[in-house]
């Protein structure tokens, strides 16, 4: 249950502020966009959408695994939601789902997928602190639990899983507590979609609804070519990821993104001078 660890370790565990199965899956679907280096244009929400119209991902016991498979090579990544209340999902038992485990997984990873998935089914059945996680107190209090019950099933697995747990625990250890990256409680963070339209010489044009948002990318310098080159940026709160990006007759680019911003981190943006004058 490698990518498992890997996720509460990289922060990607969130509260679902949500009981509604489909909105979950979109976030969960966002944040795995999110993640730095995946391909321009992911759309992991469609991916999962299409896999679940095939069949229900519920695992039983309060779990649930949907994913998305595609084409290429890449990390197996996951993103970890944990829904207070409950999720009504359509599980085989009935249950309502509280922890939504979502993969993604790329051709080359198939089979480490089957292998996550099986450990995780075995540790479900064999370990009841498994599915009782809706006495906890908050994301932290989940997050210490699972990082508990995943070390568990990884030495049960034979010592060399334990070692390599033990590793990453260490390297974890290590890094300044700055660098850490703690879960992310919706409540306290959001994802946002945005547009950006690049003109050469004319300034960029940014879409969205948040209004700081606008005023913080609109005020980035060479905000088109850091997105072209990087294909991300961290301004002011908001780290930006471009999703896909279109070309446009004669030399126009739109591109589509999304940002996370955690609330609270982004302080209100200088208006440009023109804007201020224009009011």
């Amino acid at each position: 249950m490698q990518a498992l660890l890997d996720a509460l370790h990289g922060g990607r565990l969130i509260e679902l502020p949500t009981n509604q199965k489909d909105p979950a899956l979109q976030l969960l679907a966002h944040l795995i966009e999110a993640v730095p280096d995946q391909p321009v244009g992911l759309d992991v929400v469609a991916a999962v959408t299409a896999r679940e119209q095939t069949g229900n991902t519920g695992l039983g016991m309060g779990w649930a695994c949907p994913h998305a498979r595609i084409p290429g090579e890449g990390d197996l990544i996951c993103a970890i939601g944990w829904s207070p209340v409950g999720i009504e999902y359509g599980a085989s038992d009935g249950r309502t789902v509280r922890m939504v485990i979502m993969y993604l997984v790329p051709e080359n990873q198939k089979n480490t997928y089957l292998k996550e998935i099986s450990a995780l089914a075995k540790s479900l059945k064999a370990d009841d602190r498994f599915q009782h996680l809706e006495s906890a107190a908050g994301l932290n209090e989940v997050r210490l639990r699972l990082i508990d019950l995943v070390g568990s099933a990884l030495e049960a697995s034979g010592p060399d899983a334990r070692a390599r747990m033990i590793r990453l625990e260490a390297r974890q250890a290590a890094l300044p507590a700055e660098s850490t990256v703690p879960p992310l409680a919706l409540a306290n963070a959001a994802i946002l979609p945005l547009s950006v339209l690049a003109v050469p010489g004319i300034k960029n044009v940014v879409l969205a609804l948040d209004r700081t948002l606008v005023a913080t990318l609109e005020n980035v310098p060479d905000l088109a070519g850091s997105l072209n080159r990087q294909g991300q940026l961290e301004a002011n709160g908001f780290r930006v990821f471009v999703r896909s990006f279109t070309n446009f007759a004669p030399d126009r680019t739109l591109y589509e993104c999304l940002a996370i911003k955690v609330n609270g981190s982004a302080k209100p943006a200088t208006p440009p001078a023109s804007a201020t004058a224009a009011h």
